[in-house]
């Protein structure tokens, strides 16, 4: 399965992906020797790079569920698509959620300390849930209910999970699921109660598939993405330990994609994310500016309008955001909509400048408050 060659579809949802500006970054970035990006998440970006794998590339986010995810792909695409084929419902849903929160810290730790380390279960148990689950919070450990001796507990202190019912509705859930919808007739994260079809679709394209076609079909798509992967470095930890010399500048002209979380002051939803930090988006920022001045690095920063004030000599394009809570009338915290066309990229001076417009995006580099005069 060629992923550049087909519509790129990830096999999980993940708020804030970069997937519709993917072809503007690498017009930016060119065909560099090196790429990095330390907040991964789903990939969009690295899948979508379109002239093919580079001579190094290195991925990283500080999520060990994530990390863990991508690298076991990588390693054991079947065992992966194996235990990620269920059937959606409730109870198997929180059983795997609190037995994932168990697991994180011993996750998280083997995967920074043991570079040939990776769960297969874990990663198939989390991309099934992270599909089944509706809106932010899965696996985040950041809710009241917690298990003691087999059974579902409410409790008053302390960190728990979320009780959340899952989605089940006829079309688009399991690990193919290509994105939530998001309207406001009760599905998405919006919906108030759950879309109870005649039919669970956790792995189905439609309904006459049988078993072992839906399974074939998982194992040829996830492959897709560990064929992808083969050469790239999986990181887990946090975002500086890609961003040193020996991993970017050292191996010629580098790409560096930045997506951290924004920041907090940006009027962002906050717990969007099980490692959530809202004020690393302007540590990220200012390595960037330094960074920027080296002319063998490419650098990428993506954020919302206002978020971040740049040098004279960096560019900056404006897009809009158009899947996810873009869609949502609006989210927990009433940001959704009004922050979809907040959306910016900001360019490193030695970013390939771009010969022609590029039509969707609006070229703003005097636009007053995001560039320095």
């Amino acid at each position: 399965m060629s992923i550049r060659n087909g519509e790129y579809k990830p096999p999980f949802v993940w708020f804030g992906g970069k997937s519709a500006v993917a072809d503007l970054v690498w017009a930016g970035m060119g065909d560099v020797d090196n790429y990095v990006e330390p907040f991964f998440g789903s990939g969009a970006v690295l899948f979508l790079r379109p002239d093919g794998p580079g001579n190094v590339e290195t991925v990283n986010d500080a999520d060990g569920f994530v990390s863990n995810f991508w690298r076991a792909l990588q390693r054991e695409p079947d065992a992966v698509a194996e235990a990620a084929d269920w059937p959606v419902n409730e109870a198997d849903l929180h059983a795997r959620h609190l037995w994932l929160l168990g697991q994180r810290d011993r996750i998280t730790e083997r995967l920074m300390g043991d570079a040939d380390f990776y769960d297969a279960k874990a990663a198939g148990w989390w991309c099934w849930g992270l599909n089944c689950w509706i809106g932010s919070g899965w696996c985040s450990g950041r809710g009241p209910w917690i298990s003691e001796g087999g059974v579902l507990t409410l409790r008053t202190t302390g960190q728990g999970v979320n009780r959340q019912l899952p989605h089940l509705g006829d079309t688009g859930q399991g690990v193919n699921r290509q994105r939530p919808h998001l309207g406001d007739t009760g599905q998405g994260v919006n919906r108030q109660r759950p879309h109870l079809g005649t039919w669970y679709s956790g792995g189905f394209q439609n309904k006459s598939d049988s078993i072992a076609e839906r399974r074939e079909w998982l194992r040829s798509y996830l492959g897709g993405f560990a064929e992808r992967l083969a050469r790239v470095r999986v990181c887990c930890g946090d975002w500086s330990r890609v961003c040193g010399p020996s991993v970017t500048f050292k191996h010629g002209v580098t790409g560096v994609f930045l997506d951290p979380p924004y920041a907090d002051s940006a009027d962002r939803t906050k717990d969007l994310y099980a490692k959530d930090c809202g004020n690393v988006a302007h540590a990220v920022r200012e390595w960037a500016i330094e960074q920027g001045k080296n002319p063998l690095m490419r650098i990428v920063l993506a954020g919302y309008e206002g978020e971040h004030q740049m040098p004279a000599d960096w560019r900056v394009e404006a897009w809009k955001a158009v899947g996810g809570y873009a869609l949502a009338n609006k989210d927990e915290d009433g940001y959704g909509r009004q922050n979809s066309g907040r959306e910016r990229l900001w360019f490193s001076p030695h970013c390939v400048k771009p010969e022609v417009d590029h039509g969707l995006f609006a070229d703003l580099n005097a636009v007053a408050g995001e560039v320095e005069p």
